[in-house]
């Protein structure tokens, strides 16, 4: 989609109500097909008795989901400007539904196949990522993004933190199937709906695709989401080490290409956006703090029921007023970005998400719950106070012309994030449990233990977050506003500079 300012951008303080409807249906595509990224958590214990997997293969459910985003992604922001709105939207839709369809009637002897269905609904969730925070930045003019993004937080980020506790509720009284069964229906609709009320923003332009950039990105980022996924697996079918490094060593060849490709305005993911002070800076604390986030994500639901013996209602009753109490304070940091910017919102929330994450450190077998479910809490109010701001702060900082890809780079590295935290977080769990069994220790306390290391990686990289929390600035710098990128900068020289930074 090749934008065009509507009235909204152009000026206007509020969204019009026409865009505002065009939001609201691709926040709510967005949010039922970004639940399904971490709904399958809470399942593992189900799904290895149902299917006689181990722990490792169930956990490929949620691991080809994040590796198929990670390489469908990259591709969405040279696919959103080729397109129209409806026409992504319906396809998006439409894939999503036909994976959620196939996971649903998988045969029990067939495993695979509930992995081949998790990765077609992941191709269709990569697309609407992306849509969503690219028609927001074309029809939201930048004094009213604030109060939009704390909405559209509601998708990006409650619909993950969320999925834990509705997959526990749904396996309390139902099987794994209804996971899939009762998404089903509500995603058609919501596809036919939209379908319906949604009107196009912007034109499409005509521009082929470069197929080596293509297979480079799959490849690349394909090649490095799982390295890091077979991290800790005793039984992996290659190294881990080699396969990051030839993620490493072909992204590296995909970035070459992309500079090459930007002479000639033809990229499939363009680069020039690193060139964005403010855009670079926020997308490294979104990917650290995506991180550390999937991380808790993972841990926590596994320390409740394996350690502590509560069953996945129980789990998910636990985590979910964490994720109501994000989504309910998303709408109203956004109001508050507007009025004072980011700074006030996004160092308190750095600061909280580093003291909930080292307090998880201390969690042990007789731990009360409401202390667990008050440290959650806390870390989910802190993430809420950084992603809207971040992410309103991260794609304003952009042109108008690099919205697609922007998002399409911060989906990407958020993927890997996660992939990452996951990996980490199970390397260090498994590696600290096994000494700590050796040792003597029940399984529940080498659990606790292996778990409480593993809290410690994510308080450094909690760290992290701080750090760049500070230096991050509260409003967009001038020379970054949409409407003036860097001044005295054309595109050529700042293609200049990036090929400079790389050598």
């Amino acid at each position: 989609m090749q934008p065009t300012p509507t009235s909204a951008a152009a000026g206007g303080e509020r969204t019009s109500p026409k865009d505002m409807a065009v939001l609201r249906w691709l926040v709510a595509a967005t949010f039922i097909v970004i639940l399904n990224e971490t709904i399958m958590i809470n399942a593992v214990p189900d799904l290895t008795r149902h299917f006689g997997v181990s722990d490792r293969a169930a956990a490929w459910l949620t691991t080809a989901f994040m590796l198929t985003m990670a390489v469908v992604i990259p591709i969405t922001g040279w696919f959103l400007q080729r397109v129209t709105t409806r026409q992504a939207f319906g396809l998006a839709m439409a894939v999503f539904c036909t994976g959620t369809l196939l996971a649903a009637v998988t045969p029990q002897s067939m495993f695979w196949v509930l992995i081949v269905a998790r990765v077609i609904q992941a191709a269709g969730t990569a697309v609407m990522m992306p849509l969503l925070m690219t028609t927001l930045m074309n029809v939201v003019p930048e004094s009213d993004r604030g109060r939009v993004m704390g909405n559209v937080t509601l998708a990006m980020s409650v619909a993950p933190a969320m999925g834990p506790a509705v997959s526990g509720l749904i396996l309390n009284a139902l099987s794994w199937r209804w996971m899939f069964l009762l998404v089903l229906p509500v995603a058609a609709l919501i596809g036919l709906a939209g379908l319906r009320k949604l009107t196009n923003v912007g034109e499409p332009t005509a521009g082929s695709i470069d197929v080596i950039s293509v297979i480079a990105s799959a490849l690349g980022f394909g090649g490095l989401v799982y390295g890091l996924s077979l991290i800790g697996d005793d039984k992996a079918p290659i190294a881990p080490g080699i396969l990051i490094a030839i993620g490493v060593a072909v992204l590296a060849l995909f970035v070459l290409r992309q500079l090459i490709l930007q002479r000639v305005d033809r990229p499939l993911l363009d680069l020039r956006a690193f060139n964005y002070r403010t855009f670079t800076m926020s997308l490294v604390l979104m990917a650290v703090a995506f991180m550390v986030f999937l991380s808790v994500l993972f841990l926590l639901p596994q320390y409740l029921q394996k350690a502590r013996h509560l069953s996945e209602l129980q789990t998910g009753f636990l985590l979910m007023p964490g994720g109501l109490a994000m989504g309910l304070l998303g709408p109203r940091v956004g109001k508050v970005f507007d009025k004072v910017g980011g700074r006030p919102l996004v160092i308190p929330g750095s600061i909280a998400i580093f003291v909930s994450v080292a307090l998880f450190t201390q969690v042990d077998l007789e731990t009360p719950y409401a202390v667990i479910l008050a440290m959650h809490i806390v870390m989910m109010i802190g993430l809420a106070m950084v992603f809207t701001p971040v992410f309103t702060l991260g794609l304003g900082a952009l042109p108008q012309k690099y919205y697609s890809h922007g998002s399409s780079l911060l989906g990407a590295l958020q993927q890997v994030a996660g992939a990452a935290g996951a990996a980490v977080s199970v390397a260090v769990l498994s590696a600290r449990a096994k000494d700590l069994s050796a040792a003597g220790d029940s399984f529940e306390s080498a659990f606790t233990g292996g778990m409480e290391r593993a809290f410690m990686v994510g308080a450094a990289f909690a760290i992290v977050v701080v750090a760049i929390a500070f230096v991050l600035p509260g409003r967009l710098p001038e020379q970054e506003n949409p409407s003036a990128p860097v001044a005295g900068a054309s595109d050529d020289d700042l293609l200049g500079e990036a090929e400079s930074a790389t050598v």
